[in-house]
């Protein structure tokens, strides 16, 4: 996805700021499926993005085996930070931050990654903890005053975990990394082309094992404290886009257009149920949902549909902002 191609010249020098004067920042966030750029303008929490790219490269792809980064893989994660670096060096920004999350924390040779990064790019490698992707995805999503001071649980779908954080205004009273992702469910059950009745049961079974062992006993808890008829549901990160681009017709990701969608429970099984039960060159096909995405829907709409289910959420709004927002509005 892309915003603005043309940087105009910038609002203040590298690296100086006022209290009435927006500064330019970049962050570039190693994912375990993609790796994702943001440029934008920050004034206090306000952030207008002004350059964003997204390109799969999968690094964790073939990693869940043995717990190695594979060397092609490494290698198109290090080649698109460079190429995202030299576009976001165009704005002037007064720093490019890289952030690197689940598979490369979990890497066993994630010193490989950094330093081939560092050569490709010249950047620094930043490899944050489960935690820290948490806090930052629930400041990134409350930077929209639309969901600021509501109670909230906001999920991050990614690659290869998932964070959930349920608070409301500043205060989180829950915040967990889960190690639940799309790529590590795709390696897991590798699915047919169209994935079976019994691998669908078999992946369901297992979301709603996962989540009864791993979730619900302290997130129940604390959702039965905020009486859970109060709190809202928020997705944020690329499942939840698409899903809203596909739910909108939309032909692209648009961001004024996808911020606050609300999906119903009903909506989301629909999704679940189309998505599941076609070939992936048809998949391919349907409008919003990007070609090298078709494959990883499959298990992240499928989680949301069952921490809908367990949860007895009937409704999901979609932020565009997370993780990404929060870094870059970090001084």
């Amino acid at each position: 996805m892309e915003r603005r191609k043309e940087p105009p010249a910038p609002s203040v020098g590298p690296g100086e700021s006022s209290s009435t004067t927006p500064v330019r920042r970049a962050v570039i966030d190693v994912g375990t499926n993609s790796v994702k750029l943001l440029v934008a303008e920050v004034l206090d929490h306000a952030v207008k993005p002004l350059l964003e790219h997204s390109e799969q490269t999968r690094l964790g792809g073939g990693f869940y085996e043995t717990h190695r980064l594979q060397p092609a893989a490494i290698s198109r994660t290090a080649q698109a930070v460079a190429e995202f670096s030299a576009a976001a060096a165009k704005w002037a920004p007064a720093r490019i931050r890289v952030i690197a999350t689940s598979a490369a924390r979990d890497a066993l040779n994630q010193s490989e990654l950094v330093a081939e990064i560092k050569k490709a790019s010249g950047l620094c490698v930043e490899v944050i903890s489960g935690e820290q992707e948490a806090d930052w995805v629930f400041r990134g999503v409350i930077s929209d005053p639309a969901f600021a001071g509501q109670p909230l649980l906001i999920v991050d779908v990614g690659g290869g975990s998932s964070e959930f954080i349920l608070g409301e205004k500043e205060h989180q009273r829950f915040r967990h990394s889960f190690r639940l992702g799309t790529v590590r469910l795709l390696e897991q059950f590798k699915l047919s082309d169209p994935p079976a009745v019994a691998e669908w049961r078999a992946c369901s079974g297992h979301l709603k094992a996962f989540i009864d062992r791993e979730m619900a006993p302290s997130l129940e808890r604390e959702l039965r404290a905020m009486k859970t008829g109060d709190v809202r549901l928020v997705g944020t990160g690329g499942t939840t886009s698409i899903m809203a681009t596909i739910q909108l017709g939309l032909a692209r990701f648009d961001r004024d257009r996808i911020e606050g969608t609300r999906l119903t429970h009903e909506q989301v099984r629909r999704q679940r149920r189309h998505l599941w039960s076609v070939r992936l060159a048809e998949r391919r096909e349907i409008a919003g949902l990007p070609a090298n995405r078709a494959d990883v829907i499959l298990p992240g709409v499928a989680i949301y549909e069952a921490l809908m289910e367990r949860f007895e959420l009937e409704e999901l709004l979609v932020s565009t902002r997370g993780l990404r927002f929060a870094a870059v509005m970090e001084p």
